[in-house]
């Protein structure tokens, strides 16, 4: 079974200084640090997903910025995939699935940021596209921030777990990043 591994806008801005910080980015940080070790080593696909937000009213990941730049932690190397994309859906108006097709691609492992957001539209539209349970989903490598909901603030780790929860089993495998090694 061919697999890829995808890490979804793991940029600055999503860190401490950034426009938009998250909550415990370093420690998804970590374990996509760990992923994407194991991947190289053994010589699977690497796909950087990159989120230029083209909005007038966006607020982070605005063109020309230091914040659209991945982590120093997770720079791709020669002969890894970049791919830019404008919206949540890492697949919506991408190269994402021809490259996968091109490769023989059956299986993906998916981490990044944010849980809720993008991390959760780019995994249904796996489903969709037909990895359907060939989708494993690093919840330790994901994060996100908190939310506001009709007035109460909504925790980040809770948002996290609630989304992570209802990917799984149904549009993914939600594993930590240590069993990725038995699954590889």
């Amino acid at each position: 079974m061919n697999t890829a591994f995808i890490m979804v806008d793991i940029q600055k801005d999503y860190f401490k200084g950034g426009r938009n910080e998250l909550f415990r980015p370093d420690k998804a940080l970590t374990h996509a640090q760990e992923a994407l070790t194991l991947f190289r080593g053994k010589k699977l696909p690497i796909v950087h997903i990159q989120c230029i937000l083209l909005e007038d009213n966006a607020t982070f990941f605005l063109p020309g910025t230091e914040g659209i730049q991945p982590h120093e932690g997770i720079l791709p190397e020669p002969g890894e995939k970049v791919i830019v994309k404008h919206t949540p859906d890492s697949f919506f108006q991408t190269e994402l699935q021809q490259h996968l097709e091109s490769l023989n691609v059956t299986r993906l492992v998916i981490c990044g940021m944010m849980s809720h957001i993008c991390i959760d539209s780019t995994v249904r539209t796996a489903n969709r596209l037909g990895y359907e349970y060939e989708v494993l989903v690093l919840d330790d490598a994901c994060t996100t921030r908190d939310l506001l909901w009709d007035g109460t603030v909504i925790p980040a780790q809770t948002v996290h777990n609630t989304f992570m929860a209802s990917l799984d089993g149904t549009f993914a495998q939600v594993i930590p990043t240590s069993s990725l090694y038995e699954r590889i």
